[in-house]
């Protein structure tokens, strides 16, 4: 029997767009995925074979990708729809009877729709707002810091069409980099960012520098990786073989899942053509021509801005072909995740951009030999390739200075501060800052007149430090002496009533 639904003309046409983006089809799938979602909402079996037949792929492989990821609904979502935070830092402040109330207001569990098919809801970890803990995602809107007692108001104003979106933290520190931008009108626009001097150092790398010299600058600078492992980043850009016939791939990891961490938000939200801007730096420097820039599927602002900003840096020659009249061409995609903590770790993001579920591959082959599509790959994180422009307009020995006595590491990078603490948010601070420094003169100290009890300094995979052990420097080494280690970058404040 044929199948007796079909994407529409229009939406058929775009799905035959995105299948040019990938060199194998099967790359495809979440994004064919996400467009049968929007087209018929729920993915049922029928929806699944009819994707499956479009793809050339079994039913039981599309099956068994649509069940590994939380955002592809097989069941009746609401008109609306709103997810509830109740990782450590949401809960730390509260989301426990943020969740009772709501379920009380709403008369149906997490999971369920209401008998009206108006409202929907959930329970879910992390979102990367937990600076404006306890908080939710209502549709595509991020609401927070929410409070039990006005929480009825809130829903009110939310049911009248009013969603007050959460606003981003000021945080004040001496200097600022990357979050130079953070929370300006207009921050994310090109002209915004080249007012600045944005996108002069890619057109100096490309007509006066080798990538061997890029490679080398990045190396003096003592940049690590900022997404968890703090990995020298040009000694990894150094590891793609030098005589592969293969294609060569730059991925940016902007799958920013770990609890406690949001500073990847913010850079696509408020900054992108920065993070665009050492992306095709270190494409050049590796010998990449095409980029993947893996997004969290929760992300949906961040997304719209940063498409919003590869279109307007394609339309000024910073990226596609022959960029500013060199003879270096960077093809780039968005690809949209689908719901999946684990697709944070390199390899399971490989896996999920191959189109499979987002499971961890054994290593080695470590990526940069055998990546995506069974080519050398470079996968990086968003922090760590918003600082490359920065290591070469100051040059490599003055970039690595502003760390602050730390012996392998330079710069600075950004720390999502969270949880019981005054003024949460995202600081950017010299690596050497010690967690005391952070927390009691940046973050105001413990909130309610309460008296610290643990930090976590990396992201919730991070062992916990006890409150006499927070005079450590917040780098990736000072971290690892003092038992623990920096991770993302997430510092989650826990008080003696915790």
């Amino acid at each position: 029997m044929a199948n007796r639904i079909e994407f529409s003309p229009g939406v058929k046409k775009e799905w035959e767009g995105i299948l040019t983006r990938y060199p194998v089809k099967r790359a495809a799938l979440i994004p064919t995925l996400h467009l049968a979602q929007r087209e018929f909402a729920v993915l049922t079996t029928e929806v699944e074979e009819y994707v499956a037949a479009l793809m050339d792929l079994s039913v039981t492989d599309v099956h068994e990708v649509v069940t590994f990821y939380t955002l592809l609904p097989r069941r009746p979502r609401g008109k609306r729809h709103i997810r509830v935070c109740r990782d450590l830092p949401c809960h730390l402040l509260g989301s426990a009877e943020i969740i009772d109330r709501l379920e009380k207001r709403l008369g149906v569990p997490p999971g369920e729709t209401t008998d009206d098919a108006q409202w929907s809801w959930e329970e879910v970890s992390c979102l990367g707002s937990c600076d404006v803990a306890p908080m939710m995602q209502v549709d595509e809107t991020y609401v927070g810091p929410l409070e039990v007692d006005g929480l009825a108001d809130l829903f009110d104003r939310i049911e009248n069409g009013e969603t007050p979106q959460a606003l981003p933290r000021d945080c004040d520190v001496p200097e600022k980099i990357v979050s130079t931008n953070f929370g300006r009108k207009e921050a994310c626009r090109l002209r915004t960012y080249r007012a600045s001097g944005g996108y002069e150092m890619l057109g100096k790398i490309l007509t006066g520098m080798t990538p061997v010299q890029v490679r080398d600058t990045v190396k003096a600078g003592n940049l690590r990786g900022l997404g968890g492992a703090g990995f020298p980043a040009a000694v990894k850009w150094g590891f793609i073989p030098k005589d592969t016939d293969k294609p060569v791939y730059l991925v940016v990891n902007a799958d920013e899942g770990e609890p406690g961490t949001f500073k990847d938000r913010y850079i696509l939200e408020w900054d992108p053509h920065r993070m665009i801007e050492g992306m095709a730096i270190a494409a050049y420097a590796i010998g990449a021509h095409h980029a993947y820039i893996y997004v969290r599927g929760e992300y949906r602002r961040p997304t719209q801005r940063l498409q919003a900003a590869i279109d307007e840096a394609e339309a000024a020659g910073f990226l596609g072909e022959k960029i500013l009249g060199t003879g270096f061409d960077l093809k780039t995609v968005i690809h949209v995740g689908a719901g999946a903590y684990i697709c944070g770790e390199e390899t399971a993001l490989l896996e999920s951009l191959e189109g499979k579920k987002g499971w961890p591959r054994l290593k080695p082959p470590f990526p940069a030999v055998v990546g995506a599509f069974g080519s050398p790959t470079i996968v990086n994180n968003v922090e760590t390739l918003a600082y490359v422009p920065e290591i070469f307009r100051r040059g490599p020995a003055a970039f690595d200075e502003i760390a602050d006595g730390c012996e392998r590491s330079g710069g600075m990078r950004i720390l999502s501060l969270s949880g019981r603490v005054k003024r949460p948010g995202p600081y950017e601070l010299p690596l050497g800052t010690s967690l005391r420094k952070l927390i009691f003169e940046h973050g105001g100290g413990i909130s309610g007149g309460r008296k610290l009890k643990a930090v976590i300094p990396g992201g919730a995979s991070a062992p916990v430090l006890t409150a006499d052990e927070i005079d450590v420097g917040c780098d990736f080494d000072d971290l690892r002496k003092a038992g623990s280690m920096g991770g993302s970058g997430a510092v989650i404040v826990l008080d003696d009533s915790d």
